[in-house]
């Protein structure tokens, strides 16, 4: 059988965890997945799964053979549409990530933009509030919020967005408007647990950080949880500025210690470039970094 052709029926299988799944996925029968796999792992000379009546698993030697065998099927696909042409319509999957709330509100349209414009496309997108490892979990474009580190990646900077203590103007009208840092010693403080997993906040004074310590009156799980008793007049929290722009937009929140604020943090979109960007990740890249670039919450 075709080396590439076992490559892809092995990658199916491992990703669904099945040799049923892996062969709707690839519409084959499953006993020609079997033979395949059988096949590939007679011709590599390693068990490269493990099978019982219930799952299927990657052993230690698969796991590392899927993620090569990725990389080769990667690496095919762009070859196949660089030979097609550079104006070829874009088509085929693409698979996203950016971070839970700047997913919905910033890259989501953005996704059926271009699931309108380019029919030929299928998109996965993993809003995830962690660093998700590209290469390890077969992501085409990333969106990055803060500094990068070291990566092949190609990355496009295309806005940033600041750390902002916020409360709403009722609050401030009851409880009084911090003037420094240390002043949010005598507010309730609002903490979510997935932005702020220490009781310390930093800011930057005269050119300096600084740390201050914070006790929380109320830890949430999610952002949207803070936002939420902020808007309730329920003390005060900090947040990442665009997760609050509609608020910010219509009164219902503000910021205050702006003057004390740290290092806006830079937005990046991240591709596979490889020597030929494939059509279908050319044009999503283009069409977001633009859609980014020209809001005016992020820079």
């Amino acid at each position: 059988m075709d080396r590439l052709h076992l490559m892809s029926v092995f990658v199916a299988v491992a990703e669904a965890e099945s040799f049923a799944g892996g062969a709707r996925k690839l519409a084959m029968s499953p006993p020609a997945v079997t033979r395949a796999i059988a096949a590939l792992e007679e011709r590599l000379g390693v068990k490269l799964l493990t099978r019982t009546t219930r799952y299927v698993r990657v052993t230690e030697a698969g796991q590392r053979y899927l993620d090569d065998a990725r990389r080769v099927i990667a690496a095919a696909d762009e070859a196949d549409e660089a030979a097609v042409g550079i104006n070829a319509e874009p088509r085929g999957h693409v698979t996203i990530t950016a971070p839970v709330l700047f997913g919905r509100m910033y890259v989501m349209p953005g996704i059926t933009d271009y699931l309108q414009r380019y029919p030929d496309t299928t998109v996965s997108a993993m809003f995830l509030d962690r660093v998700v490892n590209m290469l390890e979990e077969g992501i085409d474009v990333g969106i990055r919020i803060g500094e990068l580190a070291d990566s092949s990646y190609k990355a496009l900077r295309v806005g940033h967005v600041r750390r902002v203590i916020c409360a709403s103007p009722a609050y401030l009208a009851q409880h009084g408007i911090p003037q420094q840092p240390e002043d949010l010693a005598q507010h309730p403080i609002i903490v979510a647990s997935s932005l702020s997993p220490t009781v310390e906040w930093k800011f930057m004074r005269e050119g300096s950080p600084i740390a201050v310590r914070i006790k929380p009156r109320l830890t949430v799980t999610s952002n949207d949880a803070a936002i939420e008793a902020a808007l309730r007049g329920t003390g005060i929290t900090r947040l990442i500025s665009y997760q609050i722009a509609p608020q910010l937009a219509a009164g219902e929140l503000k910021v205050v210690l702006s003057e004390y604020e740290p290092t806006r943090m830079p937005i990046h979109v991240l591709h596979r470039e490889g020597r030929n960007a494939s059509a279908k990740i050319r044009s999503f890249v283009d069409l977001i970094a633009e859609r980014l670039r020209r809001d005016p919450s992020l820079n």
